[in-house]
């Protein structure tokens, strides 16, 4: 695969009014009566790069599809600077399982844009642009069903960003790929941001939180224990619970 751009073309529209900050107060998420997340109190920044960690059944998953609206808020609030409506027109999400639809590569990358009431002509062709940005031009009419793990999570990221959102959620893309494929999703990442794009990720990687991170939220029993910059947060942790867990101690 060729290096990501510097910057990401059709991408952050300049005129329109600002999707952020989000912000959640005392935002709770529930299922079958046991609460999963909350109460959380968060605020969500225009820029940057937010990693979303914490320990196995933290909630970090569900953190990430309560602010993204996949997720049923059962208390609180969820507030953007626009109509909610308008705001999940303008971001993504991208899970860690890939959701391949059968289709093509490129039809599969251009579906968000048809969704969009874009022709079909001109969806495929800035579809076939992005199948080239991440590596997958000369599959462009190969089924998206036969691709491997990294390729599949690859074109779930171009189908995201294809659409130029202002905010992308991404739940652990790079939890069962290799050192290479791990590195072509982050320099796609680090290249949207860039291009404009906020990005929240929940990661288990450490490495890789300490590469991409602006600021960190950390998670525990699902609550916000800490949340700040990312060097703070690596540096000197506030609480016992977080300097174990980036020890790699079992926190409970």
């Amino acid at each position: 695969m060729t290096a990501a751009p510097e910057t990401m073309p059709e991408t952050i529209p300049a005129t329109r009014r600002p999707i952020l900050p989000l912000r959640l107060r005392a935002a709770e998420a529930r299922r079958r009566g046991k609460r999963l997340v909350g109460p959380v109190d968060l605020e969500l920044g225009r820029e940057g790069f937010t990693i979303v960690m914490g320990p196995n059944g933290a909630g970090k998953t569900t953190l990430l599809r309560l602010m993204h609206g996949l997720e049923r808020l059962a208390a609180g609030e969820i507030r953007w600077a626009v109509p909610m409506r308008e705001a999940r027109m303008r971001q993504a999400y991208v899970f860690q399982t890939p959701i391949m639809m059968r289709r093509s590569v490129v039809d599969s990358i251009a579906y968000p844009l048809r969704l969009r009431g874009l022709g079909r002509a001109e969806a495929r062709a800035r579809a076939a642009r992005w199948a080239g940005r991440i590596g997958l031009a000369e599959a462009l009419e190969r089924p998206a069903t036969v691709l491997s793990g990294g390729e599949k999570q690859k074109l779930s990221l171009a189908r995201a960003l294809i659409t130029g959102p202002e905010v992308l959620f991404l739940d652990e893309p790079c939890a069962s790929l290799d050192g290479r494929a791990m590195r072509e999703i982050e320099a796609l990442l680090r290249a949207a941001q860039e291009g404009g794009t906020r990005i929240v990720m929940a990661t288990h990687d450490m490495g890789q939180a300490c590469r991409l991170a602006s600021d960190v939220v950390f998670l525990y029993g699902g609550r916000v224990h800490e949340c700040g910059p990312a060097e703070a947060f690596f540096n000197a942790p506030r609480t016992p619970e977080a300097a174990a867990f980036l020890k790699g101690d079992i926190v409970e």
